[in-house]
């Protein structure tokens, strides 16, 4: 049984149906029941019938399908050892009575009878006797009449066929049932009397399967992948009995799923993905997404399995390492346009090639300035950024490919939603990063509890954690992100748009809850909404990131962030202009710059079977259709990328839009 972080509302059911009771617990005219249906001799002989297995083994040998005739502790032993039950042999069936004969001289009768109660198939779904009883007639083992009892035992016999009986099944079940009442007479377990006063007992209607809809498909595959990777095998989930807690919260996943389908229009094109992810800071737990549709993809969501270029929510995790690395946030950095660079081969401008100067870095993460960040990239080293970001829950196997990059600061890796949440997590954490997790607690059949203990791993220090979240907050305040705000807390972020509005993104914290939003196409092309043009991080996204927060925060306590650092307040930072740079009201999209090489997303995906990755294409600045399906060239030093569109200022908080060239 799977369940909501509550530990109480159902998730999903995994496996078979068992509930597994003691034999003291199933009343003795039902075991009677049984052992007059399936082995009269169960407590004479000697865990096997020779008559019954030399009948089987002539059907085999005979090119017959193998018959029955087996004793209750046979049948026991197909049910509960391994490998047996697949094969279909002579040596099959001497195996069977080889491990029958050793279990009934090492184990007792009652013993084999509680064992085979609690795992044999009585249709309906239900393994066992109790789950049986509730299946059939919706009461517990303890409360079966003679009838119902005699019911599940003649139920062993064609489980499939006397699940629901009627027609010409039903009669047959009839005489089945009337068969073992009379055997029941036979054995002593009932008198004449009781034989013929018994009636034929009343079944309730079957219970529809249990069956997993929208986001739970998801968390069911996040779940079970989880659990391998903590050492639980299939068998373990599927057989074990399990109480697994998750960590997903219902009434956020609902809020999630509300926030992307009533934000979007109802003309946003099908191939448009959009995926959410919420992660607890202070415990690493992913509280809440949204995956897309399944009945779109049938093999990756968009929250856990699509990987898009991150765009400029990767600059976060610059700043930091360099916050971190004796740089603050009064350091002034190289903002002009273009910034030659010895790595990379053309020079990196700016999003409509405009020039800041020299610039503090508040001012580079609130107006999101391409060349500031290269230059502090460079600065601070790229390997420190990419330590960064790894230490923040991004696996190294994605970052590892464009780390020498000079544009690496900009966010040409591809990164998942859970893993961006996770990542800006940690600013909130003060510098901690907890590991993502969606599985709070197991507990197995005996009522062991197994707690999950993430793992916790310092990434920065705590004052540059705050200074980073500082600079994060302008963004929100004054910078591209204004269309996110929360007007009764404080709010951190950062927008993300990468060239041609592949990817764009919001990425934005709380100090309780980091919440990233991306959208995406699985055909690679630009993100484009019908009535709302093109889209940058600042529009949709961040539009979708307020509607959900604005429910998750609901009734919650206004926390503020800590203290920045002196110097964040002085270098003489000032509030920006809210009358200029801002986009033409038809602008729709940066112009094209043919001489630089463009961060193109990922492959092309194909629309439903596979799911996005985090290759870098090998056609890199070459406009007019996607890029080629295949691996980044072999070179020293990777091409540089186009620079991500993330934007000139739009101060107007009405205004969703990333900043845009002036006109």
């Amino acid at each position: 049984m799977i369940y909501y972080r509550d530990g109480k509302s159902v998730l999903a059911r995994q496996g078979v149906d068992r509930r597994r009771v003691d034999l003291s617990q199933v009343p003795k005219h039902v075991r009677d029941a049984v052992i007059a249906a399936e082995n009269r001799s169960f407590y004479e002989d000697a865990g096997v019938s020779v008559k019954g297995t030399a009948r089987a083994v002539w059907s085999t040998l005979t090119g017959r399908q193998l018959q029955g005739g087996s004793t209750i502790t046979q049948q026991l032993v197909r049910n509960y050892y391994s490998g047996l039950s697949q094969e279909r042999s002579v040596t099959r069936k001497f195996k069977e009575i080889l491990i029958a004969v050793k279990v009934d001289q090492s184990k007792s009768k009652d013993w084999v009878l509680e064992q085979y109660l609690n795992t044999i198939y009585f249709g309906r779904g239900a393994n066992g006797v109790q789950s049986a009883a509730r299946a059939y007639f919706g009461k517990d083992v303890e409360k079966l009449s003679v009838a119902e009892g005699a019911y599940l035992a003649a139920v062993i016999q064609q489980p499939s066929r006397f699940a629901d009986p009627k027609g010409s099944d039903l009669a047959a079940a009839r005489a089945r049932w009337q068969s073992v009442i009379k055997a029941m007479g036979q054995t002593g377990a009932l008198t004449p009397q009781q034989v013929a006063a018994e009636r034929f007992p009343e079944l309730i209607e079957p219970k529809k399967p249990f069956e997993l809809k929208g986001q739970a498909q998801y968390m069911l595959e996040q779940v079970t992948a989880e659990l391998n990777r903590r050492g639980y095998s299939d068998e373990d989930i599927n057989s074990g009995g399990l109480k697994i807690v998750t960590t997903f919260d219902k009434k956020l996943m609902q809020a999630a799923k509300r926030a992307v389908t009533e934000v979007l229009p109802d003309a946003t094109p099908k191939k448009v993905r959009t995926g959410l992810a919420a992660v607890d800071p202070a415990t690493g737990e992913v509280v809440a997404f949204y995956g897309g549709k399944p009945s779109q993809s049938k093999y990756y969501d968009s929250a856990f399995s699509a990987k898009v270029m991150a765009g400029s929510t990767f600059k976060p995790y610059t700043l930091a390492a360099a916050l971190d690395n004796g740089f603050d946030l009064s350091t002034r950095v190289d903002g002009n346009s273009p910034l030659r660079v010895a790595s990379a081969a053309q020079a990196i401008p700016n999003d409509g090639d405009r020039s800041y100067g020299q610039i503090n870095l508040i001012s580079a993460t609130q107006n999101s300035v391409n060349t500031a960040f290269v230059d502090l990239g460079q600065k601070v080293g790229l390997d420190k950024v990419a330590e960064v970001a790894e230490a923040a829950g991004i696996p190294a196997s994605q970052l590892d490919q464009h780390k020498h990059a000079a544009a690496f600061p900009l966010g040409v890796a591809s990164v998942s939603a859970v893993q961006n949440a996770s990542g800006f997590s940690t600013f909130a954490n003060k510098g901690v990063h907890m590991e993502a997790h969606v599985v709070k607690s197991v507990t197995d059949a005996e009522g062991r509890e197994q707690v999950v203990e993430p793992v916790a791993t310092k990434v920065v220090g705590e004052q540059a954690a705050a200074d980073t979240t500082y600079a994060m907050q302008q963004v929100v305040k004054y910078g591209t992100g204004t269309a996110a705000r929360l007007y009764d807390r404080p709010v951190a972020g950062k927008t993300g748009t990468t060239d041609e509005s592949k990817s764009v993104w919001f990425n934005g914290f709380t100090p309780q809850l980091s919440v990233a939003v991306d959208m995406f196409r699985d055909d690679n092309a630009t993100v484009t909404i019908p009535g709302y043009g093109t889209q940058f991080g600042g529009q949709l996204p961040a539009q979708i990131w307020r509607a959900f927060m604005t429910e998750a925060m609901a009734g919650k306590p206004v926390e503020e962030f800590p203290e920045p650092s002196e110097y964040g307040w002085s270098s003489g930072y000032t509030e920006p202009d809210r009358d200029r740079d801002l986009p033409r009201p038809d602008y729709t999209a940066p112009p094209a710059d043919p001489g630089w090489d463009d961060p193109e997303s990922d492959p092309v995906l194909p629309p439903t079977d596979e799911p996005p990755t985090d290759e870098l294409p090998d056609d890199l600045g070459r406009s007019g259709g996607p890029p080629e399906e295949t691996a980044p060239p072999e070179t020293d030093e990777p091409d540089q990328p186009s620079i991500q569109q993330d934007d000139l200022q739009d101060t107007r908080p009405q205004d969703g839009r990333d900043r845009q060239p002036a006109a």
